[in-house]
């Protein structure tokens, strides 16, 4: 394929950008959770549940799309996760009509999640490859739709909840998303072999050949990497799946609607979500991967410590856009790190491996704020807990000293 040849390859950044904002409307999951306690009287640990299985879900989904994407190409992953996606909101939606929760699991958190991983790790794993001149930035821009995403969610639908029910809003969210990721997932593909964008030449430091998953599991740096996802994930998935609940606890009496209210925050914590992504992202391009994580991690453990001294609103919306942007600060700035370590030849597979982390952090996040909070009365606790797990992860990226391996 000679340079005339190319795709162009924004258009191909504008397609992924368009498949994460779709997916990331899983991170709405809390304005649904007490429009289906009122409509089913489910407690707040059953719906929760649903959240845990479609991010656990997504990370093993994900780790073997990264495989597929390797060897198949990344067209037909984009397709198969879009159909399943829309599919699984249809089917979730199918759930809250009957009144079952067997069906949102199904629906939700097993084929929904397996469309989520798919989806996900297409086009992370090919932009790096499109954009080796600009990896941080990229990886910023294509999650951020996804930190996005969820603001479309939060924003649209409390209201369509209200006049048309949870059912019939996501099977119109299930319709629009089944079309739209795979009319985007059509325009994923591959660079050739050796592709190097006009006038750019790799840096001396720049891995020579990739390294196979066989090869990344046996150094440090992919464990490393792992618990600096995890660490960081934790504590987003946390908030993100009680913010809504949180917001309304610290609302006055006076507030006449606090579950539109905490949905207009949903939108604001998204926006700051995605505007975090592509941030830290473009910043660690200047001052390294390693270094963005060593300043998430020790201002979350001031952030979450400044939360769990005050009662706020606030200061709860304040610090609740940071940790939002620290969030996806992380998930934008770790494939660089794991393609600038590994090369990008298996970045698809590696990467997709790595997202395991995602699955154990919605596990250990999400249950222990809402089981904290069953207990206690509140999210004091939790909140304590967030911050002292901060301060003792600081030794991770001091482990994790650049390296390159082939």
């Amino acid at each position: 394929m000679t340079e005339k040849d190319y795709p162009n390859r924004w258009a191909i950044a504008i397609a992924g950008i368009v498949m994460q904002a779709c997916l990331g409307t899983v991170y709405a999951w809390s304005v649904f959770v007490k429009p289906l306690m009122d409509n089913h009287g489910w407690t707040r640990a059953d719906i929760t549940i649903a959240f845990t299985m479609v991010i656990v879900v997504l990370s093993l989904a994900a780790a073997v799309g990264g495989y597929i994407l390797d060897t198949k190409g990344p067209r037909i992953v984009a397709t198969i996760g879009g159909i399943l996606f829309g599919l699984g909101i249809l089917i979730t939606g199918y759930g809250d009509k009957i009144g079952s929760l067997t069906v949102i699991y199904l629906g939700y958190g097993l084929i929904c999640g397996i469309g989520l991983g798919f989806g996900y790790i297409t086009p992370i794993a090919t932009l790096v490859k499109w954009f080796p001149d600009k990896r941080g930035l990229i990886t910023g821009l294509a999650v951020m739709g996804f930190g996005l995403g969820s603001g479309l969610m939060a924003a649209l639908a409390p209201g369509m909840i209200v006049s048309m029910g949870v059912a019939t809003t996501l099977y119109i969210f299930g319709a629009i998303f089944l079309v739209a990721v795979v009319a985007a997932g059509q325009l994923m593909i591959a660079p050739p072999v050796g592709y190097a964008p006009a006038g750019w030449t790799p840096t001396a430091s720049a891995p020579t050949a990739g390294a196979t998953l066989g090869e990344a599991v046996r150094t440090k740096y992919f464990y490393l990497f792992w618990l600096m996802l995890f660490i960081n994930i934790t504590a987003g998935m946390a908030v993100i799946s009680q913010a809504s609940p949180m917001a309304q606890e610290l609302m006055t009496d006076s507030v006449a609607d606090k579950a539109k209210l905490a949905g207009a925050l949903m939108l604001l914590f998204a926006i700051f979500n995605g505007i975090g992504r592509l941030f830290w992202a473009s910043i660690s391009d200047k001052i390294g991967r390693r270094q963005v994580f060593y300043t998430l991690f020790i201002t979350q453990a001031i952030v979450f410590y400044v939360l769990y001294t005050s009662s706020s609103l606030t200061i709860f919306i304040i610090l609740g856009c940071y940790i939002y942007a620290c969030l996806g600060g992380g998930f934008a700035t770790m494939p660089a790190y794991a393609a600038d370590t590994f090369g990008t030849k298996y970045v698809g597979r590696i990467y997709g491996w790595m997202l395991t982390a995602w699955g154990a952090a919605g596990i250990v996040g999400p249950m222990l704020y809402a089981q904290i909070r069953q207990s206690a009365g509140d999210y004091k606790q939790a909140l304590l807990i967030t911050a002292f797990m901060f301060v003792i992860a600081l030794i991770i990226p001091a482990l994790a000293t650049p390296k390159k391996v082939a």
